[in-house]
């Protein structure tokens, strides 16, 4: 029998608007209210608000947190002052990816929230759960009790400023701010998953659902997974189970930066170690084919002889840069950049140079 679809606490509202909704993560969730491609700039260009209270928040507290967080983890929250994020991954110890996530170091000692994907939710509980043997740990799966707004785009300090009363210019990129939002707690963060100037907003669901329909009132365009897909894409960002995976380590998929090897232990530590000291047979690349049509996810890379090199992994034609691009994991030895290789799509190959996975200029406020 087929589970039953999860919706957030935003899904009538959602149904209201119009949007176009499909499931995703094990949640009914809207892909697009108008077109993709409007979205895509509102974000680009002005302000785009998200619905992304599928994603987890697990808590850990207690003596050994932060001991505990930086064993599971493979950045270092050690150095982290309360109100400071880090973007990193938990790993299995072949060095294949659990998840990608964010850890928060809160105000209160010895708490640290981590965010993590949808899909992975009860999966990354019970890996932290499995691995705190030892830890004098809390561990919480708080995810119902939270939903969350990601408002991205250049416009977003102010308007989001306006709508909450509050100055946020004091907010440095990958730091965050507890407020009070109709009455409740809310985290909100100078993060996001867009490659723009943003913020993400924490708090229960029915404080989310008035702050959805005030950022309505002020003009932000409500926004749909489909082009969190195009702006994340462009700017270089992985989506767990395309770019990482179990199968896909951070070192293959070219974000060996965020394992700090200089810590004293991680799950996964070396494995990182050997991969970064003796190479991957795989490797994670962008391409910019030279035609418009359209790579997607799974057809093959081809080396010009014929033979396969890789699959492409993510592939658009970039709506902010008008070109036909994607990611792609090859071989090592075909992933130097300005090599040519060639993607097959349908019946037909196209000729595609291997370029920096970071297609498009961030704007992050920094």
């Amino acid at each position: 029998m087929e589970a039953q679809l999860k919706t957030t606490c935003l899904y009538p509202e959602h149904v209201a608007l119009g949007a176009k909704m499909s499931p995703f993560a094990g949640f009914m969730m809207p892909i697009q209210y108008t077109n993709i491609t409007d979205e895509h700039n509102a974000v680009r260009h002005r302000c785009g608000v998200f619905d992304v209270s599928h994603m987890g928040e697990i808590f850990v507290s207690g003596p050994d947190a932060e001991k505990f967080v930086n064993h599971i983890f493979c950045g270092d929250v050690t150095p982290l002052v309360p109100g400071q994020c880090i973007y990193g991954m938990m790993l299995y110890p072949d060095g294949g990816t659990v998840d990608d996530l964010l850890v928060y170091k809160e105000y209160r000692p010895d708490h640290y929230l981590l965010v993590v994907n949808a899909a992975n939710v009860d999966k990354d509980y019970d890996w932290i759960k499995e691995n705190s043997d030892g830890f004098v740990v809390n561990i919480k799966n708080d995810s119902p009790s939270w939903g969350q707004l990601a408002v991205q785009g250049p416009q977003s300090e102010q308007i989001l400023g306006k709508v909450l009363g509050s100055d946020l210019s004091g907010i440095e990129f990958y730091h965050f701010a507890d407020i009070l939002l109709y009455g409740k707690r809310a985290i909100v963060s100078r993060t996001g998953y867009t490659g723009e100037d943003g913020f993400e907003v924490y708090a229960a669901p029915e404080a989310i659902v008035d702050l959805w329909k005030a950022l309505l009132a002020a003009g932000v365009v409500p926004c749909g997974l489909g082009c969190r897909d195009t702006l994340r894409f462009e700017a270089g960002l992985p989506l767990y189970g395309d770019e990482l995976s179990a199968d896909i380590s951070p070192v293959v998929a070219g974000f060996g930066m965020f394992c700090k090897l200089d810590k004293p232990e991680f799950i996964g530590k070396e494995a990182i170690a050997r991969q970064k000291a003796e190479g991957t047979a795989k490797k994670l690349v962008g391409i910019e084919i030279a035609d418009r049509a359209v790579p997607r996810a799974g057809y093959p890379v081809l080396r010009e002889d014929g033979s396969q090199a890789g699959v492409v992994t993510t592939g658009y034609h970039s709506i902010s840069l008008d070109k036909s691009i994607c990611f792609a994991l090859v071989d090592r030895s075909d992933g130097a950049l300005g090599n040519t290789l060639y993607i097959q799509i349908h019946r037909k190959v196209f000729p595609g140079t291997v370029v920096k996975k970071r297609f498009y200029q961030t704007n992050y406020k920094k």
